[in-house]
This record gives C-alpha cells, sequence and structure tokens, in this order.
C-alpha cells in the first residue's frame, strides 16, 4: 500500500512535457465558457485542437472528444485555415463587436490571433476569422468518441465556493499543489470534478478552490 502511494506521488510530481514534445498543431482554438458560479473557465479544455496527423480533439466544459478525419472533411478544414493563414492584412487582433468573450485562435507554428466579442456581430473585416471561429466552435464528425485523460494538471487557491466542502483524497499533501500545478493520474482523480467543474475544501480556517484540468496526449511525458 505504501509503494502504491509513493508511486502516485512520484507520478505528481512529474513536468508537463516541453515545447519539443508536443506534435504538430495545424489549429487550436480556446473559447470562453458561457459564465456559470462555481465553475473555472481556465481549468477547461481547448474547445478545437487539429493535429497534423488528422488527430482531433474537442473540448467542453469538462470531456473531451477524440476523433480521426479524413478525406474531404480534412480537406476542407485546411482549406479554410489556409485561406485564413494567407491574409496578410489580418491583424494579430481583431474585434468581433460587443460582448466580453476572448478567442485565443493558432493557426500553425506562426500565427495567432486573439480575437474578442461575439463572433456573430462581426464587421466585415473581421468576418475571416470570425466565420472560421464558428465552424471549429459548432464541429462535428463520424469519429468523435469520448476520450479519457490519463493524467490531469491539478491546481489548488485559496477561495470559496457556494455548498459545502469535500474531503482531501488527492495523493499528494494539498500545501504541494497550492505551491504550484501539479500533476495527478487518472486513477487518484476518482469522484472528483473535472475541467471547469470546481470543488471545494476545507483545511483548518481556509477554503480552497480544486481544479483538474484534463491533459492532451502530448502535454506529459
Amino acid at each position: 500500500m505504501k509503494r502504491a502511494s509513493l508511486c502516485l506521488c512520484l507520478l505528481s510530481l512529474a513536468p508537463l512535457a516541453g515545447a519539443a514534445d508536443v506534435p504538430n498543431i495545424e489549429v487550436m482554438l480556446e473559447a470562453p465558457l458561457p459564465p456559470v458560479a462555481g465553475q473555472v473557465p481556465e481549468a477547461a479544455p481547448p474547445r478545437f485542437v487539429l493535429l497534423e496527423d488528422g488527430r482531433v480533439f474537442l473540448g467542453g466544459t469538462s470531456d473531451i472528444l477524440e476523433g480521426h478525419l479524413t478525406g474531404g472533411t480534412l480537406k476542407q478544414l485546411r482549406a479554410d485555415v489556409g485561406r485564413l493563414r494567407k491574409l496578410k492584412s489580418l491583424a494579430e487582433r481583431v474585434v468581433f463587436g460587443p460582448g466580453a468573450g476572448e478567442f485565443h485562435l493558432r493557426l500553425g507554428k506562426g500565427r495567432e490571433i486573439v480575437a474578442t466579442g461575439d463572433p456573430d456581430r462581426a464587421p466585415f473585416d473581421a468576418r475571416p476569422v470570425a466565420t472560421l471561429v464558428e465552424k471549429l466552435l459548432s464541429f462535428d464528425d463520424p469519429s468523435l468518441r469520448l476520450y479519457r485523460p490519463e493524467h490531469y494538471e491539478l491546481s489548488v487557491r485559496l477561495g470559496t465556493l457556494s455548498g459545502g466542502c469535500r474531503s482531501w483524497t488527492l495523493p499528494l499533501p494539498l500545501v504541494d499543489a497550492l505551491a504550484t500545478p501539479r500533476v495527478v493520474p487518472a486513477s487518484a482523480v476518482g469522484s472528483w470534478p473535472t475541467g471547469a467543474l470546481a470543488a471545494s475544501v476545507c483545511a483548518g480556517e481556509k477554503t480552497y478552490v480544486v481544479t483538474l484540468r484534463p491533459l492532451l496526449p502530448w502535454e506529459h511525458r
């Protein structure tokens, strides 16, 4: 039993993957979630990721779908991205219009765009970005299946949530996770909420907000 606990703790100290370990990303979109009390949006997975080999990941509040694009679907998506990348006048920051949402769009290695506001209300010069964002947000494919993460990034901060507290059962001292985010194996997560769904933990007179962000395959080595 002690040996198993030690293994879990060692896993929790493992680093996230470095830049050299990340596969070639053709498109990645990080998009805002609807504001919901008790949720931590930054702990949610990316909304859309397409890798060079055709693998695709779609993130929601906490779950991730994984698929593999081929044929016309992949070709069309690459064409859409290619057209956007060729727009020389495209700025790194784009304003769609009213709205507090912020979208981070990465196109391959060489281009990143930050767009704010509601894509539905984008003016003519921002429509190319808005059109791609809307397409990625509503993307679907028959190959998509539930992805089961092998690891999660554990983050802890002082704070309170509505409702009661739960006991700390994760495989490292709470103070260690408070100091810096740690990686824990999926086998240790159990019934803890994941992604943007946060948990409240009380220790002594202090209350903490705990999140477990699901990691994509290359984010942990």
